[in-house]
């Protein structure tokens, strides 16, 4: 994944964070996690192919989603992929702490 300007790789974390969270909303083809991270983010994140699927390949393997073949939007055979009740808890485990460091990170950028 990169931000737009400047074109910064981000943590993989950050990633599966974004990740989990939009599988929050229901299943998705990995074309639209991408896509959905890059409208929800005013395309500030974008998520390549190269970034995506060894992402939710390590998703999977963690148990946190589950993915099951099924036909997109223009009837290609595409995967899908959805939240297991651990990814849930995991999301909820990242977002906190995702939290803790963006406030320790404003705090820092007020005082500095």
């Amino acid at each position: 994944m990169t931000l737009s300007k400047p074109n910064v790789d981000l943590l993989q974390g950050t990633l599966d964070l974004l990740v989990l969270r939009t599988l929050l909303s229901g299943p998705q083809h990995g074309w639209g996690i991408s896509e959905r991270i890059q409208q929800t983010s005013e395309d500030v994140f974008r998520v390549n192919q190269g970034s995506l699927y060894p992402a939710l390949h390590r998703l999977e393997q963690e148990g946190w989603i589950d993915a099951e073949w099924g036909a997109s939007e223009n009837n290609r055979k595409a995967r899908f992929y959805r939240l297991t009740r651990s990814g849930r808890k995991r999301l909820d485990e990242e977002t906190a702490s995702w939290e803790r460091l963006s406030a320790a990170v404003a705090r820092v950028l007020e005082t500095a």
